[in-house]
């Protein structure tokens, strides 16, 4: 305790031995029964020296121990943290509601481009994605084909299936906004039946945002969006059905070019579990990995984009089970509900092998 040095007169005075003008009978009384307490470690007060000012009284614990101040917003922040850790998606999804941020985390751990008010609806799903997805239109000497094609940059870089360009000396895409351009084939690789071609004199295109095929789940719902028979912009919905299916199809050219704008087989080869579909493969065929979804595919959708519910390309569609031959034709065939895409991490390798011309190996 700091004492107070009194001089010799400075306050007292026979008259009145409180004079001191902080202390007087009653502050004297306190003062002794403060020290009486315990409360200043002191043996004995000097009713000649003046008490502190007077501090509030400190809240005691049940033993006795003085109460620390509670931080009120640290301890709820630290709740809500432990909560979020606890709950995990839930409380991001919370969160992301009260705070009206577009951007959510998935189970692929990628971002959202459909607008919070749309999110989880196939529809906010198609308004969002539409406009990066185009037809194709390919003219070789085999005939003409109808496909899709997902852009993946704004000058117009686009990803389709190799089945879909392979051999065509004329390639016309159009976008959702009914513009048309001349597009050149940029890289093609057989082996994984994918493409990479590149419009002409484009700017400022919706690009699509590319996701992480690793993290779909069998059970995710997705929807898929392409030109099924010349059908611009149809889109369909499903479900993730099986992943890493084992998928054939075929590398050569003649077969490739089965698809017929109008008519005809309107097949794309494909073979699965050892049968083939829609047609012959021929000699010489490709096997990939692929997701498997029951969102209604048809010929025309080959090349399009399969997307999970934020919006997020996460496989290119390229086969469709059908049991009718390449006899029949494409109004007695049609999706059963076995579709199958190639998954976008495969895509997202092979890019740097495409832009530089692709491989046939």
């Amino acid at each position: 305790m700091t004492e107070s040095i009194r001089r010799d007169g400075e306050y007292e005075t026979s008259e009145n031995p409180y004079a001191n003008p902080y202390e007087g009978a009653q502050q004297h009384a306190y003062a002794q029964q403060a020290a009486a307490e315990g409360e200043y470690q002191t043996s004995a007060v000097n009713p000649e020296w003046p008490p502190p000012p007077a501090q509030p009284p400190v809240a005691l614990a049940v033993d006795g121990a003085p109460k620390k101040r509670a931080r009120r917003p640290f301890a709820l922040l630290a709740a809500v943290a432990i909560v979020a850790a606890a709950v995990g998606g839930g409380t991001a999804y919370g969160i992301q509601e009260l705070t009206g941020s577009d951007t959510v985390v998935s189970s692929s751990t990628s971002a959202s481009v459909v607008p919070s008010s749309q999110k989880g609806t196939v529809s906010g799903v198609a308004k969002a994605v539409s406009p990066s997805i185009v037809e194709i239109s390919a003219t070789s000497s085999a005939g003409s084909s109808t496909g899709s094609g997902v852009i993946i940059t704004s000058d117009g870089e686009i990803i389709t299936n190799n089945h879909v360009v392979s051999g065509a000396t004329s390639v016309k895409v159009s976008t959702s906004d009914g513009k048309e351009y001349t597009a050149e084939v940029v890289g093609t690789d057989a082996s994984k039946d994918l493409a990479l071609i590149k419009l002409q004199d484009a700017s400022g295109l919706t690009a699509a945002t590319l996701g992480d095929s690793d993290g779909v789940q069998v059970g995710d719902e997705v929807v898929a969006i392409g030109s099924p028979e010349g059908l611009t912009g149809t889109v369909t919905s499903g479900i993730v059905s099986a992943l890493n299916r084992d998928v054939t199809v075929s590398t050569d050219e003649s077969q490739q070019q089965q698809q017929q704008q109008g008519g005809g087989s309107g097949q794309w080869p494909f073979e699965f579990g050892g049968q083939e579909f829609n047609g012959d493969t021929g000699s010489s065929t490709t096997t990939y990995k692929a997701i498997q979804t029951d969102a209604s595919l048809n010929p025309g959708n080959s090349g399009g984009a399969l997307i999970d519910m934020n919006g997020n390309i996460i496989g290119i569609n390229s086969a469709m089970y059908s049991a009718s031959g390449s006899s029949s034709s494409s109004s007695e065939a049609g999706s059963v509900g076995l579709g199958f895409a190639i998954p976008i991490n495969t895509v997202k390798a092979d890019l740097d092998t495409l832009r530089a011309g692709g491989t046939d190996s």
